[in-house]
């Protein structure tokens, strides 16, 4: 059980840090829908496999902050010379996969009160 449990928190890590990366290559080449497919399937590989029930709350604050941050932030991101457009879509990308995190850890949340 504890194995079986370290080798999905080390999947999910995985997965967040190849999202990241994706993330930052996304802002030096525009985001398509492959990579952005991508970071979805990884932003809910780490909803399901790396956010336990006592980091969820915390991911959730986490998680809707910097989407908010994000979305209002990102155009005016924009307007900075040289590092402006990369770092709206880095953002953008990070978006992408932190969303389908953040969805999965609140439907488990969710389902986890319901059933309580």
């Amino acid at each position: 059980m504890v194995l079986k449990q370290l080798k999905q928190n080390k999947v999910g890590a995985w997965a967040f840090v190849l999202g990241v990366i994706i993330a930052v290559i996304a802002g030096f080449i525009e985001l398509n829908t492959t990579m952005a497919s991508i970071l979805v399937v990884l932003g809910i590989v780490v909803g399901l496999l790396n956010i336990t029930g006592k980091e969820g709350p915390a991911f959730l604050v986490a998680g809707a902050v910097l989407v908010i941050v994000t979305a209002f932030g990102k155009a005016n991101y924009a307007d900075i010379a040289v590092i402006g457009q990369p770092m709206s879509q880095i953002m953008e990308a990070i978006m992408t996969l932190i969303v389908p995190a953040t969805i999965i850890t609140s439907l488990r949340a969710l389902f986890s009160h319901a059933r309580n």
